[in-house]
């Protein structure tokens, strides 16, 4: 009999990075996939799972306007406890960084449901830089039975925290399989152009919330000074984002803004970018694996490996220094030809064949216990 596994997440980033893994659990003989979803994100969650074709078992829609975390940590933990059951799961896997990751493995965990960590290991360093996906990170990493490390340095921190090394594989990053696939099936937006310097920007992380207003404001005079090329930002949904954004940004000639994008759309514009200006984590996965440079908008990154190889940059989140830097980029061909060059230290696209690979081993070890 097949051992049901729920894959349980939430936002648009993780549904990206599971889906692979789902497709690859589906060709299992001994395993069977199911998907939960939180309903974290709605709309953006549901366009990312359709180009992939994945379908969802359940979807507990938990957000309501304006939620506070504690708020919607409380309402996911009691209905994914009662959805594991129902869907009698005999594993669930969750990914990276969310709330949805961590009060899905902490419901597990309450239900004597072993789990596991795709993404597992990622380390800024500081509990306050991502807030508060370094803090979801951590505490899921002390509920999981088996870690699915994305790189050599993940690997090293959970063994620095003391995880057996028995139970970690490195499998590479799901990204890099689920952005390889999405850009050679995704279309580029029509309000971009198909000639010329290309910027995607990405502004939304919580920890920015407080300069949002003017890094936009500062992001708004590099536009101007840099005519000739053209800013894409899709613009997050949250209100706290668009509010913050949109004014200083709106009715510049060489910026575009548009609603977010299906993410077929989204790898197309990626593929299509001269640079990619981002406070987002899977962004520096992505603009690695399409060899695209990328200018991270915060002071530390989970994702080391990027800066070590040379084609992510970190430019610190004050508004007027880390403008000047990206302009400074902007103005340097030497530099962009260099960090475009770089080897893509975060896989070779068959991730999550690994980590199917590596689920089978272990649940068929328990099974023979």
């Amino acid at each position: 009999m097949k051992k049901r596994v729920v894959l349980a997440f939430g936002t648009r980033p993780e549904a990206i990075k599971m889906a692979p893994v789902y497709i690859e659990l589906k060709k299992s003989a001994s395993l069977e996939p199911v998907v939960l979803l939180t309903g974290q994100h709605k709309t953006q969650l549901e366009q990312a799972l359709e180009i992939f074709h994945v379908p969802a078992a359940r979807n507990l829609e938990v957000m309501t306007d304006r939620q506070t975390l504690p708020e919607l940590a409380a309402r996911i933990l009691p209905q994914a406890a009662a959805a594991f059951r129902e869907l009698k799961a005999d594993y669930v896997l969750v990914h990276g960084d969310t709330l949805t990751t961590f009060v899905s493995a902490w419901a597990a965990f309450l239900e004597h449901i072993p789990v596991g960590h795709v993404e597992a290991g990622l380390r800024s360093g500081s509990l306050a830089e991502p807030f508060p996906e370094e803090a979801n990170r951590v505490l899921t990493d002390a509920l999981c039975d088996t870690f699915f490390a994305p790189t050599e340095g993940a690997e090293s921190n959970l063994l620095k925290s003391g995880v057996p090394a028995e139970k970690i594989f490195v499998t590479g990053q799901t990204a890099v399989d689920a952005i390889l696939f999405a850009s050679r099936q995704g279309k580029l937006p029509d309000q971009v152009p198909l000639q010329g310097r290309v910027v995607t920007v990405t502004l939304h992380r919580r920890e920015n919330w407080p300069v949002l207003r003017p890094l936009a404001e500062k992001l708004a005079e590099t536009a101007r000074r840099h005519g000739r090329w053209t800013f894409v930002f899709p613009v997050h949904l949250n209100p706290v984002v668009r509010e913050a954004v949109v004014p200083p940004l709106t009715g510049l000639s060489n910026v575009i803004l548009l609603d977010p994008l299906e993410y077929g759309q989204m790898a197309a514009l990626l593929a299509r970018s001269t640079l990619i200006l981002t406070d987002s984590g899977g962004l520096q996965e992505e603009g690695a694996s399409l060899g695209v440079p990328v200018a991270v908008v915060r002071n530390v990154t989970e994702r080391p490996e990027g800066v070590a190889a040379g084609i992510v940059t970190l430019l610190g989140n004050d508004p007027q220094t880390a403008m000047e830097r990206f302009s400074a980029l902007m103005d340097d061909e030497k530099r962009i030809q260099s960090m475009s060059a770089s080897k893509n230290p975060y896989g070779d696209g068959h991730a999550a064949g690994r980590i199917a690979a590596a689920l089978e081993q272990r649940l068929s070890k328990e099974q023979t216990k």
